[in-house]
């Protein structure tokens, strides 16, 4: 069985924002977990490139809508290798592919008698591509999300059958484990209580997009045709692009991880098109929240959007990481506090994890002729074995629950306990004795262990920071043996020559104008 895991589809109307970036650093620590876990792993992100956003974009900037995504699109992939994502599929639903996969769609929706002409008239939102239906904006005439003015539209559509599956859907969100966290859960069962209507799936007045079969003026909505990019990615290699290859190759998705403005269309719409297609639904549908700074919401206009390309060059990639990972709920809000940022990152990992290692290490190497020491198992009780044990525990459980704020927390609270065993011990004046010698090898030993340990729990979250880590104790990750092994306390061989200590990560500096 593969594991599937996607992103949303990004739209191509601009350059990857931090919301992106957020999303694609939380499924990339997943799908490296996954893997690490033995589990055969397909991650899937992409670009959504049609629609009238995009083709009026284009005819702003006096190019076709083509050249705009084309542009836009390898921006996008530049930016997840820039990112040190380990995506395995990346989707354009352009491409000719992506195509064939949505015309087939189409026809086993229109065999179950679920598609049929209709008019649809009503206040549109050209940035989130969707009719809006909540009488205050019938009054304020703009997007809730995007404060931009809608446009009224009334035009001949083709319609799907969506109150056709009222029942099915509300089976299938009342699933324990279908929608998380509880509070989207809520949200959609709300939203279906009231009664599904049904949506309309082409558009007359759109030429960048996918022609609907036998009807010449009309293209795909862009949802209709965007939600298929996750099917169409799962063939992409294949000799023959069809909906079956794609089913035998690994759908149904797994997780769908998307911002919680698009989870009616993954929740509702989505899993209602799959029944009418005779396909699978996804297994989890999980909504995360919105990322503001400074506790307001990022706009052009308040001039606080923060580059995520600026994060990256000023700060590396793993710090951006940890905090993103580390001090946002999945599932929750998230504010992005510079400060709070520079300070997360100097007290985590470069003084509670990067000072443990260096001057462990330099003690080991001072004491024990430059090498990992002998341990000697003096002690009745090895608590830093107990804690470890403890901390790998819970750490399994909460990435296993998507739960990595947790996650990192376990990692984290193991490092803090390692430099409490360690400073309780004092082995600089155990040292002075030598009689002490023995306790002060294990106790030695027992720290460089706990800090392997903690590289190895890294190994998803920071990878770069995990393989720096593993390296200074002459100790790397070894991919034939399973991962999970490895966090197996008592590993780390003794008399392993340690490299001469270098600062694994650097203490950053606050800048106000960031």
């Amino acid at each position: 069985m593969t594991f599937v895991i996607t992103t949303p589809l990004y739209y191509v109307n601009d350059k990857p924002h931090l919301g992106s970036v957020y999303t694609t650093i939380i499924c990339d620590s997943i799908a490296r977990y996954k893997r690490l876990a033995g589990e055969d792993v397909m991650f899937i992100t992409g670009v959504d490139e049609h629609g009238l956003k995009i083709q009026r974009t284009a005819n702003e900037k006096g190019i076709e809508p083509k050249s705009h995504c084309d542009a836009i699109s390898e921006v996008f992939n530049n930016n997840w290798k820039d990112w040190n994502i380990s995506f395995d599929k990346f989707i354009r639903t352009s491409s000719k592919n992506h195509e064939l996969i949505v015309n087939e769609f189409y026809k086993r929706v229109k065999a179950s008698d679920d598609i049929y002409m209709g008019v649809q008239k009503g206040w549109y939102c050209v940035g989130c591509e969707e009719f809006k239906d909540n009488p205050e904006n019938s009054s304020t005439y703009k997007c809730p999300i995007h404060q931009k003015n809608l446009e009224w539209k009334n035009e001949e559509n083709l319609f799907f059958r969506l109150s056709k599956y009222q029942k099915e859907i509300e089976k299938i969100i009342n699933e324990p484990s279908f929608i998380e966290p509880i509070e989207r859960k809520n949200e959609i069962i709300n939203f279906v209580s009231r009664g599904l209507k049904d949506f309309s799936i082409s558009r007359t007045n759109v030429t960048w997009g996918i022609p609907v079969p036998g009807y010449d003026n009309h293209t795909f909505y862009v949802w209709f045709d965007a939600l298929l990019g996750y099917v169409s990615a799962i063939s992409s290699d294949a000799t023959e692009h069809s909906l079956k290859n794609s089913i035998n190759k690994g759908w149904p998705a797994d997780v769908h991880l998307i911002g919680k403005d698009i989870l009616r269309f993954h929740a509702v719409y989505w899993p209602a098109m799959l029944i009418s297609a005779k396909m699978k639904v996804p297994k989890k549908v999980f909504g995360h929240g919105f990322l503001t700074r400074e506790g307001q919401k990022m706009g052009k206009s308040l001039g606080n959007v923060l580059d995520p390309d600026l994060l990256l060059t000023k700060y590396g990639n793993d710090p951006v990481r940890w905090y993103l990972i580390k001090d946002i709920s999945l599932g929750n809000d998230g504010d992005f506090q510079d400060k709070r940022f520079v300070d997360i990152i100097n007290n985590d990992l470069a003084n509670t994890i990067g000072n443990l290692l260096n001057r462990t290490s330099s003690m080991s190497r001072k004491w024990f002729d430059n090498k990992v020491p002998n341990n000697e198992k003096t002690l009745i009780e090895n608590k830093l074995e107990n804690f470890a044990k403890i901390a790998v525990e819970n750490y399994i459980y909460n990435f296993d629950n998507y739960k990595l704020d947790l996650a990192a927390n376990e990692v984290l609270s193991l490092a803090i306990n390692t430099n409490l065993y360690l400073n309780d011990n004092q082995p600089w004046l155990l040292i002075k004795e030598k009689d002490n010698l023995p306790l002060v090898k294990e106790i030695i030993y027992n720290v460089l262990e706990s800090t392997r340990i903690i590289g190895l729990l890294l190994l998803p979250l920071l990878p770069e920071l995990s393989t720096k880590i593993n390296e200074q104790l002459g100790s790397i990750y070894k991919e034939e043996f399973p991962w999970k092994k490895q966090l197996i306390w008592g590993l780390l061989v003794s008399n392993t020559s340690l490299p001469k200590p270098t600062p694994i990560i650097n203490k950053l500096e606050y800048d106000q104008h960031l």
